[in-house]
């Protein structure tokens, strides 16, 4: 029986991590092992883009020859959210809805305005943003706000 289940001849997984679609297919060829992509996580900018963010079975795990190893891909980037509706709001109700979402507030721009604090424009890098636009997690916006005169 264990001429056909071959329990005696097992491979070691190679580590995988960080390397390129290419470069891990190739290394797992040489391994005789197959690769299966589950798909892409959500952006790590600790690996570099479209890597190998994690494997299953882990490096150093001992399988069987044409065994699947299923890997983890890192996106190109963050994925695009809407911008939430923050206008008419105050500071303070929309300062943390934009950083729930995964923004990140950059100025506050004061023009005269009666309301103190209260959002009237959302930008990002000097283009007016509407509710709905999609942005790339993690922009920066800025904020026009209302300065309390009259």
């Amino acid at each position: 029986m264990d001429i056909y289940t071959r329990h005696s001849q097992r491979i070691e997984v190679p580590n995988v991590k960080r390397l390129s679609v290419d470069l891990a297919k190739k290394s797992l060829g040489n391994q005789d092992l197959q690769m299966a992509i589950l798909d892409s996580a959500n952006f790590n900018p600790k690996f570099p883009a479209l890597s190998i963010i994690d494997q299953n079975p882990k490096a150093g795990n001992l399988v069987k020859e044409n065994r699947k190893i299923y890997l983890t891909i890192n996106p190109s980037g963050y994925r695009k959210v809407k911008v939430p509706d923050v206008i008419q709001k105050t500071l303070r109700q929309a300062k943390p809805t934009l950083k729930a979402i995964g923004f990140n507030i950059g100025e506050k721009i004061y023009v005269p305005n009666i309301a103190k604090d209260v959002v009237l424009k959302l930008k990002h890098n000097g283009d007016t943003l509407n509710p709905g636009d999609l942005l790339m997690k993690t922009s920066t916006i800025d904020l026009v706000l209302g300065d309390g005169t009259r």
